[in-house]
């Protein structure tokens, strides 16, 4: 069945490359969907082929964007997260809009092929890594915009700020502090990168969806799923969680703001230990060594 052609809703975003991760469910998803309804080509990064071609088609088909492609791989993989930036840049397209969304909640400290704890991996340093490899291609492209899904987490569970000296949990590892230093990471990052750009035409902010319903659960086991299915009646929409991340995508209010963390389209104060630029920086040069860009 064709897609039924629909004009763009909202903003205009029609000549738009927009790169998503962590499309196939929740936040990700809904903001493919509203981004492509308003006209914009669409680059989604997933690890699951089939999800992801199943997501593909339904936005094709209930929105009429025919521009919309897959590139599949696990970001918890940093050779993986090479190949997809490897990828797109062959094909010579420019990028105005990174949308960094994927993420990972882990009950139990697990480590990636990298050697290194999950979910620092999965929700800072493809973050991190993606970025600072498609980051000349952004700027070739500006104006630009990093868009980085954050949360309040950081605020409950990384009271204190960053514990430089056991970054990979080995010490002691907690589910949700583990999860909210990440987040944590994910604003010093944003905040970090909107400084060093600050001159280029690429700007960096980041926002908080509220409590989302997602997929979150589903790999943690018995006690995870129980407590996502209490928490549900509380949880919003991914499409009420998407729109932030998709004003900063392509709001014209936000076109010269850079630096900033965001929830329900507002500007909002992150945590103090968010805002310290001695741990942004710190941040910035121990991701560097992590990932082999320095």
């Amino acid at each position: 069945m064709p897609g039924r052609k629909s004009k763009p809703s909202g903003a205009d975003m029609r000549g738009k490359t927009v790169m998503i991760t962590g499309f196939t469910a929740g936040v990700g998803r809904a903001a493919a969907f509203a981004l492509a309804a308003q006209g914009a080509e669409l680059v989604l990064v997933g690890r699951n082929a089939d999800k992801g071609r199943a997501v593909v088609e339904a936005i094709r088909e209930e929105t009429g964007c025919e521009k919309v492609e897959m590139l599949v791989g696990d970001l918890a993989s940093q050779e993986e997260v090479r190949r997809i930036a490897g990828e797109f840049l062959s094909t010579e397209r420019p990028l105005h809009v990174l949308f960094n969304n994927a993420g990972v909640v882990m009950q139990k400290r697990l480590l990636t092929r990298d050697g290194l704890e999950t979910t620092f991996a999965v929700n800072h340093l493809a973050y991190f890594l993606l970025t600072n490899l498609l980051l000349e291609r952004l700027r070739a492209s500006a104006p630009a915009r990093v868009v980085c899904t954050a949360s309040d987490a950081h605020q409950v569970f990384s009271k204190g700020g960053l514990d430089f000296d056991d970054l990979q949990a080995e010490g002691r590892y907690k589910t949700f502090e583990v999860y909210g230093r990440s987040k944590l990471a994910n604003i010093l990052f944003t905040r970090e990168l909107a400084r060093r750009e600050s001159e280029s035409g690429v700007t960096a902010n980041s926002f908080h969806p509220g409590f989302v319903g997602s997929d979150f659960a589903k790999n943690n086991g018995r006690f995870a799923n129980i407590v996502m299915r209490l928490l549900s009646p509380f949880a919003r929409s991914p499409e009420k969680g998407a729109e932030t991340g998709v004003y900063l995508c392509n709001s014209a209010e936000v076109a010269d703001v850079s630096g900033g963390y965001f929830c329900d389209q507002k500007p909002l104060e992150p945590a103090d230990w968010a805002k310290r630029p001695e741990d942004a920086e710190r941040l910035w040069r121990v991701s560097e060594e992590l990932t082999r860009l320095t």
